[in-house]
């Protein structure tokens, strides 16, 4: 008879399975434990348990009476696990056998594993989640970053500085993945000057498993070593050494371990060498040509594109391609010429470099962008790739994005769905009837619930800048009043928070710095705004419209009402999206691939007030939130700038702030409460993950699996 497991053994488990981060009641336990300790390790369970060892955990749960709860998790945990009547059991039973590798440059899962640095990364993490929930079988594959992304600080000019911080593997929720023979899995990539090797590790992702290569290990050189240290960081030469190792690498780890896809998925042109691998794979098994090879591979490929804007898409010389993939090159019988071809727009044009994109999409049969207006856009976009087609025929169709609900909602508005939503609604998610009950939530309860919320993101924000201060070595008893009374809870607060790229003009709403200042400062309807975000070190115009906003936030009469939170990370979105009244996006139409920020505010309560650019083009219908703009682009960019710009302002003046401040009797705002609801009701089940990976299922993964042919159907 099997011993049972120990308290510690179980909690332990619970702590390196990431299904815990999107199980309220399981976070709940590891706060309760010490909740000081949770928030200083960063809401990492196994650095929790290193200050608990089995004696200590015991006391603490008795005193906590945390037994029970422990080992309902665990079961509940068990249960999950073991479950085989799934959606994806049902629909996607193809691939029980030869799974989805869904290929990431980055995965965004838990602030306590900061392997990613924004959208991207957090969409993949919300794929794979979902992905766990529907039962689907799938892998995910990325690189092992052991310094992450950089933490953001912000000097006494306003100017953006980037530090890194070494990652302990024992730290973390992450063990060595082991092959058929439970050995550790080593790969190694060629290259004309020498080797790289890598090891893989492995992230238990609820029912996903998640392999980072990691080339910090003492067969390489120190160059290579640090390889993979950094995500986006280095030149032109380490993007592609990265990229190789992801690809390539990737597909002869899947393969160490025993792992045959049975369908390639690459999320953005980072992993398009993954294709060229699973060609030189098929013809060294079976020995067929390379035009045979690329076939079938094309037909198991998917590609998601996410970059409407040019600069965005990696692009190689012929030198550095001939260098790091050269000797794949001579492995799949091709010339220089032939593989520089297969990375061109116009296969014989010399003067073309080599992309990833292009790559991508010659090796993959079905390829989608991730939102409407993104599709016609990328269709328009590549249609050189395709001349003998016409733009409608081009074979990019669309999925558009989706968040996963459990990881973004709040656990005070999952008890109040809980109560009028169907029984285990949170498993149904991508349906529609699911979320019509929500008319039912009265509205002072829910006014309240998001009342709270707004509270707990304020109090939050007044603690970084504490922080924040303090770092600076600027906090003096005048200033830490002043942050005290920081973002007041009865007024109508809005967020911006995202990558500070210029074509998102994070500072259009202070183009007139004086109206702002009207705005902020209205004696009975007053607005006050939270920013955050990080600039990618090299972008020298992000860090200055970052600098610009730190300036408006230092001026008098902004202080305290206009503020900017350093290092935004999983977390701190998470407060930012459950607190805020309203979400405001206002990037350069039609450069908005999707956005999934917004979606997030959705379901917690916030309505969004954007561009009808991404996923908003096709979600806002007129009363479930507000649109800037009327949807038409100028050809002068800055005429688009001060256009938008002044329907951003006549929006907040005309729509956002009267519906906001007209209350009743009881002060209630019941017509922006009413808006509230029909934007769940209306948004909540098709812009969530759920539904995108049932749609990548029914599009993509199964007719790839089965091996039928691409048609236009998927055109969307």
């Amino acid at each position: 008879m099997a011993r049972d497991k120990t308290l510690h053994e179980k909690i332990r488990e619970l702590g390196r399975n990431l299904w815990w981060s999107w199980q309220p009641e399981v976070t709940n336990i590891f706060r309760e434990i010490d909740p000081v300790l949770w928030t200083e390790v960063g809401h990492n369970p196994v650095l929790l348990l290193e200050q608990y060892p089995p004696d200590k955990l015991e006391q603490r749960a008795a005193e906590a009476v945390l037994h029970t709860r422990i080992n309902w998790a665990y079961r509940r945990w068990q249960e999950y696990m073991d479950a085989s009547d799934t959606w994806g059991a049902t629909h996607a039973g193809v691939l029980g056998q030869r799974p989805t590798a869904y290929f990431s440059a980055e995965f965004g899962l838990h602030e306590s594993l900061p392997i990613y640095s924004g959208g991207l990364g957090v969409l993949a993490g919300d794929h794979l989640k979902s992905a766990s929930d529907l039962g689907i079988p799938l892998v995910g594959v990325g690189l092992f970053y052991d310094q992450g992304y950089f933490e953001q600080h912000i000097d006494a000019n306003g100017w953006q500085q980037e530090t890194y911080t070494d990652q302990k593997i024992e730290r973390l929720p992450i063990e060595p993945a082991v092959s058929r023979d439970g050995k550790p899995v080593l790969i190694s990539v060629d290259t004309r000057g020498g080797s790289i090797h890598a090891r893989v590790w492995r992230v238990n992702v609820g029912r996903i498993p998640l392999f980072l290569l990691d080339t910090d290990i003492a067969e390489n050189r120190d160059e290579d070593r640090q390889l993979t240290a950094r995500l986006y960081g280095g030149d032109t030469r380490t993007r592609i050494r990265q990229e190789i190792i992801l690809g390539i690498g990737g597909v002869r780890a899947l393969a160490a371990m025993g792992i045959q896809p049975g369908v390639i998925h690459m999320n953005e042109g980072h992993s398009a060498f993954a294709g060229l691998e699973v060609i030189h794979q098929r013809i060294d098994d079976d020995a067929v040509s390379f035009d045979e090879a690329l076939r079938e591979t094309a037909a198991m490929c998917v590609f998601t594109t996410h970059t409407p804007v040019p600069a965005g898409h990696d692009r190689f010389g012929a030198d550095l391609i001939e260098e790091h993939v050269g000797p794949l090159r001579d492995q799949l019988g091709l010339r220089a010429d032939a593989l520089m071809s297969l990375g061109r727009v116009e296969p014989q044009n010399q003067n073309e470099s080599f992309c990833m994109t292009v790559l991508a999409f010659k090796l993959c049969r079905r390829a989608n962008a991730v939102s409407s207006l993104h599709g016609v856009v990328s269709r328009r976009m590549w249609a050189n790739l395709w001349p003998w087609r016409s733009e409608e025929e081009i074979p990019i169709g669309h999925i558009t994005n989706g968040i996963h609900v459990s990881t973004w909602l709040a656990q005070q508005m999952r008890m109040l769905y809980d109560r009028v939503l169907p029984l285990n609604w949170y498993l149904r998610t991508g349906e529609p009837g699911v979320w019509a009950p929500v008319e039912e939530i009265s509205a002072g309860e829910l006014w309240e619930t998001h009342q709270t919320l707004k509270t707990r993101l304020i109090s939050f924000a007044r603690d970084r800048l504490l922080k924040q201060a303090r770092r600076r070595e600027e906090l003096t008893d005048t200033l830490a009043q002043q942050i005290s009374t920081a973002l007041d809870p009865r007024v109508l607060t809005i967020g911006f928070a995202r990558r500070f790229a210029p074509y998102k003009r994070a500072d259009l709403i202070m183009r007139d710095i004086e109206v702002l200042a009207e705005l902020v400062d209205q004696a009975d309807q007053p607005i006050q705004l939270i920013f955050a975000g990080k600039s990618h070190p090299a972008d020298e115009q992000g860090k200055a419209m970052l600098q610009r906003i730190i300036k408006v936030t230092q001026r008098n009469e902004f202080r305290g009402r206009v503020v900017f939170l350093e290092d935004y990370d999983v977390n701190l979105a998470r407060h930012l999206v459950q607190g805020v009244d309203v979400w405001l996006n206002n990037p350069r139409r039609p450069l908005e691939a999707s956005g999934t920020s917004g979606q997030k505010v959705v379901l917690n309560g916030g309505l969004n007030c954007s561009i009808l650019d991404g996923w908003w083009a096709e979600a806002y219908d007129g009363s479930n939130g507000f649109a800037i703009g009327s949807g038409r682009t100028h050809v002068n960019q800055d005429i688009q700038d001060s256009r938008d710009g002044d329907s951003l302002i006549a929006v907040l003046r005309n729509e956002v702030i009267p519906l906001y401040y007209d209350r009743d009797r009881d002060l209630l705002p019941q017509a922006w409460i009413k808006r509230m609801k029909r934007a769940v009701r209306t948004l909540g089940w098709r812009f969530n993950a759920d539904r995108m990976v049932m749609d990548y299922v029914s599009r993509n993964y199964v007719p790839a699996a089965g091996g039928l042919s691409c048609d236009m159907n998927n055109i969307a």
